[in-house]
């Protein structure tokens, strides 16, 4: 895994970008980077061959169940051959190369946690995890961790690992899920406190995309300032994040006074739906430009974000 005690941080993604041992400007100097989505977790929509040869009678939506449809020992096979080849070295040369400084990594609680009845293959993607910060390293490149699917799933979506109902927070075992989740947060921040982690892994996300226009509100945001709590208390210093929820900007005024380094996560995509794919690129760029650069400009002003 190339864990060795000596490891050098003098890096330099490129000349518009500091080392990797000297602070990056957040706030002031633009994050250009790139999300490795469908890697560590199977997403349906990236790697749709894992779906498509399977005949839709087993019912294989997500991750959950095509792990419990090729069974424990097939899946361990066919899923790590997936996360040794869809992503490795040669990606974060040419992330590298492309210019970019920075990489999202989604994982799945199954890196650290495994839950009865779970049919997701436990533990192996940590290794790539720790695989690829270090070839970011190498590279000179930043991470983002990102706690992507999390226990009882915190939208239901298949991109989560599974599909269906959402238990984080909410439902019989929701608190219990809650609480699952600031465990796996504080095993994970106690690990990438340590001095190796502290100069490459500068982002901490708390859970990917809550589904906030279905889920208690006040409970999503109680647990947060929890989350925050736990992440500091095991020593994590860097800037934590924290998905919208798909509230609105406004929504968000006011929140987390006090809490240091937060960071608000707001997806924003134009091909969802056929009216945005349908126009030209420079519609796109300027659908960016006008409506997400002013929400981005509000949210940067203490005086209105």
């Amino acid at each position: 895994m190339g864990l060795w005690d000596d490891y050098d941080d003098s890096v330099q993604a490129n000349e518009n970008v500091p080392p990797l041992d000297q602070e990056f400007p957040y706030g002031t100097k633009p994050i250009r980077g790139v999300n490795l989505g469908g890697w560590l977790i199977v997403e349906p929509f990236i790697t749709p061959s894992f779906f498509s040869k399977v005949d839709s009678r087993f019912g294989v939506v997500d991750e959950f169940t095509l792990s419990k449809y090729l069974g424990p020992t097939n899946a361990a096979k066919t899923i790590e051959r997936h996360y040794a080849n869809f992503i490795n070295e040669t990606a974060f040369r040419e992330i590298r190369e492309a210019g970019l400084d920075h990489v999202r990594i989604p994982l799945g609680y199954w890196a650290v946690m495994t839950l009865d009845g779970d049919s997701f293959v436990p533990m192996i993607s940590w290794r790539y995890l720790l695989r690829a910060i270090e070839y970011a390293r190498k590279y000179g490149l930043r991470v983002k961790l990102d706690l992507h699917s999390v226990p009882g799933g915190a939208n239901g979506w298949n991109h989560s690992g599974k599909l269906g109902p959402i238990g984080w927070l909410n439902g019989t075992d929701g608190d219990s899920n809650g609480q699952k989740t600031l465990d796996i947060h504080n095993q994970m921040a106690t690990f990438f406190a340590q001095p190796r982690y502290k100069n490459v892994v500068t982002m901490y996300g708390l859970v990917n995309e809550p589904k906030m226009i279905s889920l208690d509100v006040d409970k999503v945001i109680a647990w947060t300032v929890k989350a925050h709590g736990v992440v500091r208390k095991a020593g994590y210093h860097g800037y934590i994040i924290f998905g919208d929820g798909f509230r609105g900007l406004d929504n968000w005024k006011g929140e987390f006074k006090g809490l240091d380094k937060m960071l608000l996560d707001v997806h924003e995509y134009v091909i969802f739906n056929s009216g945005q794919i349908s126009t030209t690129h420079s519609a796109k760029v300027k659908y960016a430009c006008d409506g997400w650069g002013q929400q981005m400009s509000q949210s940067v002003d203490t005086s209105t974000g």
